[in-house]
């Protein structure tokens, strides 16, 4: 059974090259951060940790301390492990720059040698038991795929006159964006490329549009992934080239205060246009700035989270139900 759901892994992440070549990302499709996938992926107009070179670059020019993160996650029931180094370093003058190291690791995958069969018939293999495939594996071997991201962002400020209306709202515009390498190993075989993610954030105040003091911030966030077209390419005898899909994230949040718990509730909405398209839906309670609790839900998944701050060190931990199996994601983040 272990054989089977590992094959089907390998599948569902485009770990083996086919032909049509579609599904050569999806390994980055799984996302990094512990936080944003708590809220079930639905951090594209958030993106305020080290995450999010993955999930939108524009937003690290928010970040005004440098910051420092690791995580690691145990997929589909501890067949694969998926590991994330984050760093952001803020720049004067509103830039900020990031670097992300994602890898999923598949261990102890089956081999079985065919080469014995050269020269053989199916008549033959039927009718000689020394032909039949051994139930023991000759060898086993690792999977790898590496996500090497540099990012990089630019914070801008703009109050936009309303006229008649005789007041300004303000505007916090971020653009940015990462260039990214990508490395994959299967078996002896190595598959190479490169691709661009360019992305948007705007912030503005709801008490300002509606005066209404109570009222939050709501963020807009846009990233094109892959926008240049993305290929990599294998050094197999055919070399075999598969296309990482371009695809577009959306996503709207709503931060409101809430004095009286000396509290703030995030309401958060993605949508990932890729693959005919999914919703990512989030929320999120942070108490001060001591800890927080999240929940979310996408393509038929639930989501669970919660970070506890000491100091200046975040401890974050999510919880994502799959068909395959229960992911458990483990995060720690430092900002000095």
């Amino acid at each position: 059974m272990k054989k089977i759901i590992i094959l089907c892994l390998l599948i569902a992440a485009a770990l083996i090259p086919l032909n049509a070549g579609r599904y050569a990302g999806d390994f980055m499709m799984i996302g990094s951060g512990v936080r944003a996938l708590g809220m079930g992926g639905a951090f594209s107009a958030i993106a305020d940790d080290g995450s999010a070179i993955y999930w939108n670059a524009a937003g690290i020019s928010g970040i005004t301390k440098m910051e420092v993160a690791a995580m690691h996650a145990f997929l589909y029931s501890g067949l694969a492990s998926y590991d994330n180094i984050s760093y952001i370093q803020p720049l004067p003058n509103g830039v900020s720059i990031g670097l992300n190291l994602t890898r999923l690791t598949i261990s102890d995958i089956p081999h079985f040698s065919e080469s014995y069969l050269v020269g053989t018939n199916v008549d033959e293999r039927i009718n000689n038991s020394d032909l039949h495939l051994p139930g023991v594996p000759d060898a086993k071997f690792s999977s790898t795929d590496d996500l090497y991201q540099f990012a990089f962002s630019k914070h801008f400020k703009y109050d936009a006159n309303m006229g008649w209306l005789s007041f300004e709202i303000p505007f916090d515009f971020y653009i940015g964006g990462n260039v990214k390498f990508i490395k994959r190993k299967l078996w002896n075989n190595y598959g190479t490329g490169t691709g661009i993610d360019l992305s948007l954030k705007t912030t503005t105040d709801l008490s300002v549009v509606f005066d209404v003091e109570e009222l939050g911030k709501i963020d807009f966030g846009i990233n094109f992934q892959d926008i240049a077209g993305t290929d990599i390419n294998w050094d197999t005898i055919s070399k075999i080239k598969d296309e990482v899909l371009f695809n577009t994230k959306v996503g709207i949040a709503v931060r409101q205060p809430i004095p009286a718990l000396h509290s703030q509730l995030t309401l958060a909405y993605d949508y990932d246009y890729v693959y005919n398209g999914t919703n990512h839906f989030g929320v999120e309670w942070t108490y001060k700035d001591d800890g927080s609790i999240r929940a979310g839900y996408y393509d038929t998944n639930l989501s669970f989270g919660a970070t506890v701050k000491v100091y200046d060190i975040y401890l974050d931990y999510a919880l994502v139900t799959n068909p395959v199996g229960l992911t458990n994601r483990l995060g720690l983040r430092l900002r000095f």
